[in-house]
């Protein structure tokens, strides 16, 4: 019977969103793609939360820097060719957590969401179309 083997790989640095941010103009170009989608996902469970603390004036400034920071995401992977599949399947998730946020909100507090998930879904098609360009040569 083998015994389990005590972890010794260091768990993933847990950084706050400003210390995430602040790291991004120290970072080598190809390993921007990678923070972008972190600061993305963060900033979006952050908006999620204060949607349900009811403070949406502080989730609507989280889903702002949620598609500022896929954007971004999006043009350093274009530009370094490096994790625009990782991107893609990151955004794409972040999206239907998205949705289904929109349907836990209040009807007045949707349209800020749904501009939110619009934005992702062009960006998302940026990636796919770098990806795989119309007539096959990239």
């Amino acid at each position: 019977m083998l015994a389990a083997a005590p972890r010794t790989l260091p768990a993933r640095e847990e950084l706050s969103i400003a210390e995430l941010k602040a790291k991004l103009s120290n970072t080598n170009i190809p390993d921007r793609p990678g923070l972008c989608i972190r600061i993305s996902e963060k900033q979006l469970e952050a908006a999620d939360k204060f949607y349900q603390a009811g403070e949406s004036d502080q989730a609507k400034a989280a889903l702002t820097d949620v598609t500022a920071f896929a954007e971004l995401a999006r043009d350093y992977s274009i530009q370094s060719h490096k994790h625009e599949k990782q991107a893609e399947i990151a955004l794409r998730k972040m999206s239907r957590k998205l949705a289904d946020l929109k349907h836990s909100v209040l009807r007045e507090e949707q349209q800020p969401v749904q501009d939110a998930i619009d934005r992702l879904e062009k960006v998302r098609d940026d990636l796919l179309l770098a990806m795989f360009p119309k007539g096959g040569k990239k």
